[in-house]
């Protein structure tokens, strides 16, 4: 198990290769987001040891966007958010009334936990929670009846897509909703996991698409035989 989850976290950096520079050199940075009347304060350690867990990605923003428009209520509600790497859906779901659990491997949960301390008031805090999470190793620790299960821009290397299937059959139970958000990034074989894994275990609906920034969002709930 240990050994999985270490070759899990060695994948991320993978992604974009060391020699490149892109996380070369370390530093904070903040930005600040309004979604739903509530002002957001985002820190995001950028450098090589968060790498793609640092930054606010754009789909995190369009997801954000997306509840907005919507009106989702999440009042009462039991929600995870899944890779989250500054928590910022997890956080606004909180927000909105939910009762939050936010996970991504252990590499990021100071950087969420700094973010949840910043956005979160105390009387949030008491149904908001920072969990350590590697996916298809230590799901199984986690509950099976979530009201919605949220993920953005978590669907980019290949090899973890059996990993995220098997995750997402764990935590989806017949009352659950997950929302997807992703870039649909040609090079990480984004499609094939949204078009040809995902709709073997779950029934799955694209409910928005913006065409500028190639981003989906979809609208995921289980069939009656998905559980492993």
């Amino acid at each position: 198990m240990a050994a999985l989850a270490a070759d899990v976290e060695a994948g991320l950096e993978s992604v974009f290769p060391q020699e490149l520079g892109l996380f070369a050199d370390a530093f904070p940075a903040e930005a600040r987001y309004r979604f739903c009347g509530h002002e957001l304060s985002i820190a995001q350690h950028h450098g090589a040891q968060l790498g793609v867990a640092a930054p606010v990605w754009e789909a995190a923003l369009t997801l954000c966007e997306y509840f907005e428009a919507q009106k989702l209520n999440f009042w009462g509600k039991k929600v995870i958010e899944l890779g989250a790497g500054t928590g910022v859906v997890g956080i606004l779901a909180a927000l909105l009334g939910g009762d939050v659990t936010i996970t991504d491997l252990p590499v990021a949960m100071k950087q969420i936990e700094e973010n949840v301390r910043r956005n979160v008031s105390a009387e949030c805090m008491t149904r908001t929670r920072v969990c350590a999470l590697s996916w298809g190793v230590d799901h199984k620790e986690f509950p099976q009846n979530y009201d919605f299960i949220l993920g953005a821009d978590i669907v980019y290397l290949k090899h973890t897509y059996p990993l995220l299937i098997r995750t997402l059959q764990h935590l989806c139970g017949a009352q659950s909703t997950i929302y997807l958000s992703s870039k649909m990034r040609q090079e990480h074989s984004t499609a094939l996991f949204f078009e040809t894994m995902l709709p073997v275990h779950f029934t799955s609906k694209l409910v928005f698409r913006d065409e500028v920034e190639n981003i989906n969002i979809y609208k995921v709930t289980c069939k009656s035989d998905i559980r492993q």
